[in-house]
């Protein structure tokens, strides 16, 4: 196989969905709680959804200056809600059975605990490849 060939899409390992589960306020017969089905994001993906969540501010003392600013918390809930499969959140049935009319408002319905949400995030982000703050401190530290 010569280098180049290498490089063809059908040598690419391809990454897998993961099962997660998100809340222990949702679980089966058993009482174990549900595992939510998340895809790994493409670039591409990424790329819209961060472009979504990002605005222009003006430079303070720089008149007709302007710079890109993200709204991280739109964006996290934007990645979540693109990297979870199962449950569908864009489903209108369980929209309705929450009171709201996006998968955005969903997965806050759904996750309604601070600490669990923020570890269903820190997941997402991992999953994807992303390190999270509390890594990014722990990398400092050291």
């Amino acid at each position: 196989m010569s280098a180049f060939s290498k490089f063809m899409k059908q040598n690419k390992i391809l990454r897998e969905n993961t099962g997660y589960p998100a809340t222990k306020f949702l679980i089966d017969e058993n009482g174990e709680p549900l595992k939510w089905i998340i895809k790994p994001l493409t670039s591409k993906e990424y790329d819209n959804i961060r472009d979504q969540c990002t605005y222009d501010v003006p430079v303070t003392g720089k008149p007709n200056m302007i710079r890109p600013k993200v709204n991280t918390s739109k964006l996290l809930v934007k990645l979540i809600c693109a990297s979870v499969v199962e449950p569908n959140l864009n489903d209108k049935q369980l929209q309705d059975s929450y009171g709201v009319m996006s998968a955005e408002e969903l997965i806050q319905e759904m996750i309604d605990d601070p600490s669990e949400y923020s570890d269903f995030a820190a997941f997402i982000q991992e999953f994807n490849g992303f390190t999270t703050l509390e890594e990014k401190v722990e990398e400092a530290k050291n």
